[in-house]
């Protein structure tokens, strides 16, 4: 008999087929599907500013009402129309984009004067029609621009002067007035420390 030492083969140890995790297999097929439908959901999604805390909300709102509401009970007590409908776009310029270049003082006051001027030059020399009416909202447009009033609801303002035939020297005043107490009603909502400070600038 041989006295050779046995030899033993060496023990292997088994392995058992785990499952692989996630992050070796990377993402599950409901994931990347997801994740593909991400940047079409994106080309969708808004961007617009953010909505404005409530506390600017109610300031901005409550100015607006205010305001307009004064130029009719003024229009009342002078038994005049004060109150025109591009008014109420200046009102939220100035009570809803108090920052903007727009709604400062030198514009909307000198941007709706400016634009009335040129409905009347517009009125004298074409008439009162809307052809006339078109080329003096254009040229209101222009002439804001050039006199550093630029004010967008006035170019309206030029286009009912010719569509409507006022009084020049009756309406330029009660334009005048009427822009100047929605520039104090601005003042005071920015002085409400919710909104921002009203007016960036005077002149």
């Amino acid at each position: 008999m041989s006295n050779a030492p046995a030899t033993t083969a060496p023990a292997t140890t088994a392995t058992t087929d785990a499952a692989p995790s996630p992050e070796a297999t990377g993402p599950r097929r409901g994931s990347a599907r997801f994740a593909s439908a991400r940047p079409a959901i994106a080309r969708f999604a808004s961007k617009a500013p953010a909505r404005p805390p409530a506390a600017f909300l109610a300031v901005a709102t409550a100015g607006g009402v205010a305001g307009l509401v004064l130029l009719v009970a003024v229009g009342k007590l002078l038994a005049l129309p004060v109150l025109i409908p591009p008014l109420a776009a200046s009102a939220a310029l100035v009570l809803a984009a108090p920052a903007l270049p727009l709604a400062q003082p030198r514009s909307v006051v000198g941007g709706q004067l400016v634009s009335a001027l040129v409905g009347f030059a517009a009125l004298a020399v074409g008439g009162g029609s809307l052809w006339t009416a078109a080329v003096a909202g254009g040229l209101a447009i222009g002439a804001m621009a050039a006199a550093r009033t630029p004010h967008s609801p006035a170019a309206a303002t030029s286009v009912i002067v010719v569509l409507t035939q006022p009084p020049a020297l009756r309406f330029l005043g009660m334009l005048a007035l009427a822009t100047v107490l929605l520039v104090l009603v601005g003042v005071l909502a920015g002085r409400s420390g919710r909104t921002a400070r009203y007016p960036a600038y005077w002149w």
